[in-house]
C-alpha cells in the first residue's frame, strides 16, 4: 500500500530540482500535493506530470516570504483537499559573496527566502494543527525543513546562506521539542543533489553520468522525504538527515565538550592556558567547506 495515501502535502519550490522530485515522490505514494513555486509554468508542468500519472495536485504561486500570502497556501490545501498533513520547506536561493563583499540586499534576500520562508508557512500550518489537536482530533502532522552542509559546518563565500541554514537547523530542534504535544514532528535535511542552486557552482562534480547510478540526482533524496512525511515516521523528530547518493546519515549536533571548572571566578590571565587545554582535548569540528 502507498505510504502516503490521502495525505495532503505542501512542497515549496516544487517547480524543479529537489522540490519537483519530492512532489512527484509524494504523489506516487498516494499524497495530494500543493505544488508551490514562484514560476507558475514550472509548477504547472509538475502538476500536469502528477495528473498524467493518475495523481492529484494543484498549482500555488504565493510568496512564502510574506506572512499573509503564506496563509493562503495553507488555506488552498485545506480548501482543495480538505486537510493538511505535511509541509516541506524546500524553496531557496543563493546570493554568494565573500563576507567582505556581501551587501545588505544579498543578506536580506537569502534570510527572507530561507529562514523567514520556513517560519511563515509553518506558523500557519502549526496553528491549524494545534486547533485540530485542541479540538480532540488525533493529529499526525509533519514539518520537513531544509538545512545544508553549509549550515552545519560553514561554507566559504556563503556566510548569508550558511547562517540561514544554521538557523533552520536550530529552528528544527525547537519545533520538535515544542510541537510534539500536538502530534507534530519536525525534521531537517542537508541534501547533496544537482539542482538549479548547485549545478552552476558544482557543475563538473555533479554532472549527470552517461550511464550507471546518477549519484547527485534529486530523486535520490525524495524517498527519505516521502517517508518522513508519512505516518510511519511518527517516532522520529528533531533529527537532521544528510542525504547524498545512496547514503543517509544523521548529523551529530552541537553538544557540550571538554570542561574546566576552577570552582571560582577565572582571572583573565588564567583563561588562555585553560582554553588551550580545552582546544587540545576537544574533538575537531569538520572543516568549513572551501578551506
Amino acid at each position: 500500500m502507498a505510504i502516503c495515501e490521502n495525505r495532503v502535502v505542501i512542497v515549496t519550490g516544487a517547480g524543479g530540482g529537489l522540490g519537483r522530485a519530492y512532489a512527484l515522490g509524494f504523489a506516487a505514494e498516494g499524497a495530494r500535493v500543493i505544488v508551490n513555486d514562484i514560476n507558475e509554468k514550472a509548477a504547472s508542468d509538475v502538476v500536469e506530470t502528477i495528473k498524467e500519472a493518475g495523481g492529484d495536485a494543484v498549482v500555488n504561486t504565493n510568496d512564502i516570504t510574506d506572512y499573509e500570502e503564506s496563509a493562503l497556501i495553507v488555506k488552498q490545501a485545506i480548501d482543495a483537499f480538505g486537510d493538511l498533513h505535511v509541509v516541506v520547506n524546500n524553496a531557496g536561493i543563493c546570493r554568494d559573496r565573500m563576507f567582505a563583499s556581501l551587501s545588505e540586499s544579498d543578506w536580506d534576500a537569502v534570510m527572507a527566502v530561507h529562514l523567514k520562508g520556513h517560519f511563515c508557512i509553518a506558523s500557519h500550518a502549526v496553528k491549524y494543527w494545534r486547533e485540530q489537536s485542541k479540538g480532540g482530533k488525533a493529529v499526525s502532522a509533519r514539518i520537513i525543513n531544509t538545512s545544508s552542509g553549509a549550515g552545519l559546518q560553514g561554507s566559504i563565500g556563503q556566510s548569508n546562506y550558511a547562517a540561514a541554514k544554521g538557523g533552520i537547523a536550530s529552528l528544527t530542534l525547537v519545533q520538535a521539542a515544542e510541537l510534539a504535544r500536538y502530534g507534530i514532528t519536525s525534521n531537517g535535511l542537508a541534501p547533496a543533489a544537482r539542482t538549479g542552486m548547485t549545478e552552476d557552482v558544482f557543475a563538473d562534480v555533479m554532472k549527470k553520468p552517461e550511464d550507471g547510478f546518477d549519484f547527485f540526482a534529486p530523486e535520490n533524496v525524495a524517498p527519505l522525504v516521502v517517508w518522513l512525511g508519512s505516518e510511519q515516521s511518527a517516532n522520529v523528530t528533531g533529527k537532521l538527515f544528510e542525504v547524498e547518493g545512496g547514503k543517509i546519515s544523521i548529523a551529530d549536533g552541537w553538544r557540550r565538550g571538554p570542561e574546566k571548572d576552577k570552582g571560582a571566578r577565572w582571572e583573565p590571565s588564567e583563561v588562555g592556558s585553560a582554553v588551550a587545554e580545552l582546544v587540545a582535548e576537544a574533538v575537531p569540528a569538520q572543516k568549513v567547506y572551501g578551506t
